[in-house]
């Protein structure tokens, strides 16, 4: 939940004077740039853990060197960089590199660092830089996992002459149309951009994904009065933008917006009429842009790079510092030293300096860090090994991720969409399942203990999760996006068009159908069309549920906790994500139970779950009474069961970090303290003793066994209330 809440000036205040001096004036010929170095996602955990994403290594490079790269080739000459988690490695980096402004080979004139302490999204980074009004003119704004080569003296052009006619236009993005000769599909979420083509505007933006029931838009039909109107699904969106200040002042006046394209773009389209505000498109056909938003992204982008597809981004051309790639047989790329014994053979692949390679190995479609010792008869196929690894004589890995100083045993088997994070040791003939994730440290950087289970007995590491991705909703579609391989197979989805678009009745108003794409410009996919926008999910449960959990955790972690103004930070949380009364239910079970947790812990004073469950819903002052109005709702039987349910579901999951019996033990006593706080009805928690959906094999029984004593208390005490009745009536 957002907690910048000021600066929330009107955009006409904000913005800039017509009538400038000649300094002024001046002024705007300076092109700025806004990095954003922090994207407040969890998608490149377990590495994100301990090293921000724009420095994660692509292609051997960091991230970040790319985004750079792409800034000073379109001439910009000052940059400001948002940083969050990690800035103090972003900013040694950068201080060390030749982008230092202090550097001589430095193409800016200024790059400055800026850290918001209490940012938790990157609306709040934008809130912040409005307030400091450093922004003189039109500035770029993009993230710090770009990749392109893309040319932007036509969109700036373009850009600056609308603003010229029209001061009201504000913005535009710059996309990449997908040509017909690639094949690669778009994957996970599909941005839908409703534009009209003659006037270059965005009219509507929505994201489709297929996880969806229905995979079409629903649109406004005064958008589509007096105007032609084209529907593109086949837009490539790096969130390149063009701002001008107005922007900024749009971001301030909406705290709640928190994600540029699924929050802000699609807010800022919707209530045009209002806020006046116009955001243009240029949409090229040339060059390359690409985001690694994601780890699917992060694998298609190298494979991009290694291709050729982003040149001048290419190992042979190398073009950051100290690289000294050449091109071998096989389309191997090869840096100084490396050593690569007869008998192996590495196909399509990069292999960094110092690198050594014994006999009998197989490498293909792979990326190969620096100083990597791959042992002999070692098999590497489309994986992402990186510095300082070792692989073992006779080891296999497949479509995989091997993070710095990993090392994979001998004979061992990483099997696909597997992510070994940074040190972790596989044991001799470790069979790692597909799509396992290893670290040495937990969600919050803690160190984990072993588990030989997972990593063989001589290995150092353990399986990683985060509590918050294991208590996503089925429907949220940041579950696409977690994995390094893509699969829908799992997941009981119809398959339907996801171009379709409708109003309300599903017609358009002459009864010819929905309205389907323009035929001058059809739906076809490229190879970077997989290149989707896809903002980190829907403004539904994953960021309302995030934001909501992390806002009430912050008031009941609080002496002095208020929840009247809470209930309507809350409120206002709600009707910006237009979440439902089942997202409320969970966000407020989930903050409310990992509290609970927090309590039985040792650094809180290792409470009994009895004791714990009492402090959290009775030591600040309104904190039943907010679980009562907001968690249950209008005490229905069914609403009460639907609570208890959710309850239930955050106690399983919290059987991840304490013992199952110390979480069912904490559900019980949950049940009983709602129960005695009139939270809960008798009615309310037999019925949920009763739904199937509790009954489920797993953690979900598990909590619920020891709540058995309860339910049965309470069905004796009915039991007795009606024998009471009936000697009254006799």
């Amino acid at each position: 939940m957002s907690h910048n809440k000021a600066a929330r000036g009107g955009a006409a205040s904000k913005g800039k004077k017509s009538n400038k001096s000649g300094a002024e004036e001046k002024r705007e010929d300076v092109l700025q740039a806004v990095l954003i170095a922090d994207s407040f996602q969890t998608r490149f955990e377990p590495f994100s853990v301990e090293k921000p994403r724009c420095l994660l290594p692509l292609a051997n490079t960091p991230l970040i060197e790319y985004t750079l790269e792409f800034l000073a080739m379109n001439g910009v000459q000052e940059v400001f960089v948002y940083c969050g988690a990690h800035h103090e490695q972003i900013e040694r980096y950068v201080h060390d590199s030749r982008w230092s402004p202090t550097s001589r080979s430095c193409p800016f004139s200024s790059l400055d660092f800026i850290r918001v302490a209490d940012a938790r999204s990157i609306g709040d980074f934008l809130r912040d830089l409005d307030k400091r009004n450093i922004i003189d003119g039109d500035f770029l704004l993009v993230h710090g996992d770009l990749v392109a080569n893309i040319s932007l003296d036509g969109a700036l052009e373009a850009h600056r002459a609308r603003r010229e006619a029209n001061r009201d236009s504000c913005m535009t993005m710059v996309l990449r149309e997908a040509g017909d000769e690639h094949d690669t599909k778009t994957k996970g979420i599909t941005p839908a951009f409703i534009i009209d083509p003659n006037a270059k505007r965005c009219l509507h933006y929505e994201e489709i994904n297929p996880l969806q029931t229905d995979r079409y838009v629903t649109l406004d039909p005064d958008i589509l009065k007096n105007r032609e109107a084209e529907a593109r699904t086949d837009l490539i969106d790096a969130e390149i933008d063009i701002c001008t200040p107005d922007v900024l002042a749009l971001w301030s006046e909406s705290f709640d917006y928190e994600l540029p394209r699924a929050n802000f773009l699609h807010g800022v389209l919707k209530d045009w009429e209002l806020n006046g505000k116009m955001i243009h498109t240029e949409i090229v056909n040339e060059g390359y842009s690409a985001r690694a938003r994601n780890l699917q992204m992060y694998d298609a982008v190298s494979r991009d790079v290694l291709g050729g597809w982003a040149y001048p981004f290419a190992p042979e051309c190398n073009i950051f510092p100290g690289q000294t790639y050449r091109p071998r047989n096989d389309n191997a790329y090869e840096e100084d030293d490396v050593d690569v014994a007869p008998g192996s053979r590495v196909v399509d692949s990069i292999l960094g300096k110092d690198t050594h390679v014994e006999a009998g190995s197989r490498i293909s479609n792979s990326v190969i860090g620096r100083n990597c010792k791959i042992g002999h008869d070692v098999q590497i196929v489309d994986s992402y090994i990186w510095d300082d690894a070792t692989i073992h004589n006779g080891a296999v890995v497949e479509h995989s991720i091997i993070a710095d100083r990993g090392a994979v045993g001998k004979k061992a088997h990483v099997r696909e969409g597997s992510l070994v994070s940074y040190g972790v040791q596989l044991g001799d003939e470790a069979d790692v399942k597909p799509g396992t994730v290893l670290s040495l440290l937990s969600h919050n950087g803690q160190p984990a203990s072993s588990q030989p289970e997972s990593v063989g007995s001589a290995g150092k590491g353990s399986l990683f999760s985060n509590p918050e991705d294991d208590e996503a909703d089925a429907d949220d579609p940041s579950r696409l996006q977690k994995s390094l391989m893509y699969s829908i197979e799992e997941l009981d989805i119809e398959v339907s068009s996801v171009s379709t678009l409708a109003d309300d009745d599903d017609m358009s108003d002459d009864g010819s159908g929905p309205l389907s794409p323009s035929t001058s410009h059809p739906t076809s996919r490229s190879r970077l069309s997989s290149f989707a926008s896809d903002d980190s999910g829907a403004p539904s449960f994953s960021t309302f549920h995030s934001d909501a959990v992390h806002g009430l955790l912050d008031v009941l972690r609080e002496a002095s906790g208020n929840f009247e103004s809470e209930k309507l930070e809350f409120t206002s949380l709600r009707l910006a994500n237009n979440a439902s009364d089942g997202a409320m239910r969970r966000a407020v079970a989930t903050a409310f139970v990992r509290r609970a947790v927090e309590l039985t812990n040792a650094e809180n004073g290792a409470l009994e779950p009895v004791k714990a469950a009492k402090q959290v819903l009775t030591s600040h002052e309104g904190a039943s009474d907010f679980v009562s109005d907001v968690g249950v709702g209008d005490h229905s039987v069914a609403e009460q069961v639907e609570f208890a349910l959710a309850v239930q579901k955050a106690c399983a999951n919290s059987a991840k970090i304490i013992e199952a019996a110390k979480a069912g033990n904490l559900l019980a006593a949950m049940l009983q303290q709602m129960y005695d706080l009139d939270v809960l009805e008798e009615e309310g928690i037999l019925g949920w003793w009763e739904d199937d959906r509790g009954k489920e094999e797993g953690p979900l029984a598990g909590v619920r066994e020891k709540c058995k004593a309860l339910v049965e208390w309470l069905e004796n005490a009915d039991e007795e209330s009606e024998e009471d009745d009936d000697d009254d009536d006799e």
